[in-house]
């Protein structure tokens, strides 16, 4: 068993004894939550300051990325756990054997944590495993302050934990700590990095999405809302609610004036968020809005928005400027996503204001009809997350093909990885995110299979391809 140890967000050390119990206990019940699903022999030990968790060595790297990505977790510990190491010539002699060879040529330092009784302080196992260390490898010598190489480890009582490996957390607080908060998903770069600072800030994090009139669109929003919660908020179940607006934005065009489509449309869209909201019992919005980023974006508009609605809303990102969200949208594996996701709001910014009028916006607001919004939140679907997979497969009309030996095709593995998928007839390795161009080289007289590992990328892609190019030669390949 490949032993973990977990270090604690700071923030949660600092808290009061009761709030620190109950946030190490809920990271410690997410944990168990997520790393269950991967082998019911992972176990996972739960401390005052610390979690430890023991996995077979067959699923190391996926446990090992899942505690990467679980909110909670200050630094990850990949350790080598030795018992019985009650004396310095012990721990001196097993840190040889496990450190001498990568020395050769380097500059060392050892640094030890003891916590327990015993006859000697770190210092002085430092000084000694040093020393002996220096003697037998070919190190070139001890640097205190710029190593090559740090050789770390700690001390309880007597388990020798020799450190091989450290890793920087999550951080942010447990998922389920803070919680609920309801995201207006619009799937681009702002909306998902909104909604992954508040799940790592441990609020439980549902997803509302507004379709404005494309199959394309709910099905690439869905793709990546179940995304970021695969990755970070697996542990607690969610919703996923799609509310259709085609009839709202239809009536928006009959009612508002063209430079006011756009702030009318995102309190609408706000409106509609309190109500379902109020019906989970959710007492705040997030949305992925930044100063100045579009026009609807202005304090003013913004304040305009604002007024609709009683509910606390979040901007995470606020102050942050584009390039910095697409950084962090680039870190967590939402960019090829953004980048790909199909748009059906810019169709109602027609020179719009930039510094609105609060008492003509109210008049403008009088124009419209309610009851076309009650009935949008009315016909409004809700899923659960982990429902996505089929609901997609349902909802797009795209043909799944399972037994290749049916037809002639050529399949596309459109996977971002380095995985190639390999199958009894011909195949090509096209990343989703360069379909749009390299679909348009491909012989047209052929029949193409998308293939992803969930079936979602690939109807998301045929649909575009078949709604916004004409392509009627596409269908999705999903193996038994």
């Amino acid at each position: 068993m490949q032993k973990f140890i977990l270090k604690l967000f700071p923030e949660i050390m600092i808290k009061g004894p009761s709030a620190k119990r109950q946030m190490v206990g809920q990271l410690y019940n997410n944990l168990l939550t997520i790393l269950q699903r991967i082998n019911p022999e992972i176990q996972v030990k739960k401390y005052s300051d610390k979690i430890e968790v023991f996995t077979p060595k067959d699923v190391l790297p996926e446990v090992r990325q899942k505690l990467l990505d679980t909110p909670g977790i200050e630094q990850i510990l990949e350790v080598l756990q030795f018992d019985s190491m009650d004396t310095i010539e012990k721990i001196k002699t097993k840190v040889r054997e496990l450190t001498a060879d990568s020395l050769e040529d380097k500059t060392f330092v050892v640094r030890v944590k003891r916590t327990g009784k015993h006859d000697f302080s770190s210092i002085d196992i430092e000084r000694t495993v040093g020393g002996h260390l220096l003697a037998n490898s070919k190190a070139k010598n001890v640097s205190l302050k710029n190593p090559d190489i740090v050789v770390q480890m700690e001390l309880i009582q007597d388990q020798l934990n020799f450190i091989s490996t450290k890793y920087k957390g999550l951080s942010g607080f447990p998922i389920g700590t803070q919680g609920d908060i309801l995201s207006l998903m619009s799937g681009g770069f702002d909306s998902t990095v909104a909604s992954y600072l508040t799940m790592k800030r441990g609020i439980k994090t549902h997803f509302i999405f507004f379709n404005l009139g494309g199959m394309a669109h709910e099905i690439g929003v869905k793709q990546v809302a179940l995304y970021l919660w695969n990755k970070f908020g697996s542990s607690h179940k969610v919703k996923f609610i799609s509310v259709p607006f085609d009839d709202v934005l239809t009536e928006i065009f009959r009612s508002t004036p063209p430079t006011y489509m756009g702030v009318t449309l995102k309190r609408l869209m706000l409106m509609a968020s309190e109500k379902v909201a109020n019906a989970m019992e959710i007492d705040a919005l997030v949305t992925g809005e930044s100063v100045a980023q579009v026009s609807s974006q202005t304090l003013r508009n913004l304040a305009l928005i604002d007024q609709v609605t009683n509910k606390l809303i979040l901007r995470p990102l606020a102050t942050m400027n584009k390039p910095e969200i697409i950084s962090i949208a680039n870190e967590i594996g939402t960019r090829h996503f953004a980048e790909n996701m199909p748009e059906y709001c810019g169709v109602i910014s027609q020179n719009p204001i930039t510094h609105g009028s609060f008492k003509r916006m109210e008049k403008v607001a009088q124009k419209f009809n309610y009851d076309v919004l009650d009935k949008a939140v009315e016909d409004a679907q809700h899923l659960n997350i982990d429902e996505i997979v089929d609901d997609v497969a349902n909802l797009a009309p795209i043909e799944v093909v399972k037994d290749l030996s049916t037809g002639n095709f050529v399949v596309i593995d459109i996977r971002p990885e380095d995985e190639y998928i390999e199958t009894s007839c011909k195949t090509l390795k096209i990343p989703f995110h360069k379909l749009k161009m390299e679909f348009e080289k491909l012989p047209k007289d052929q029949e193409y299979l998308f293939y992803c590992d969930k079936g979602i990328m690939s109807q998301l892609h045929a649909q575009y391809l078949r709604d916004a190019k004409g392509y009627e030669n596409i269908r999705v390949y999903r193996p038994e």
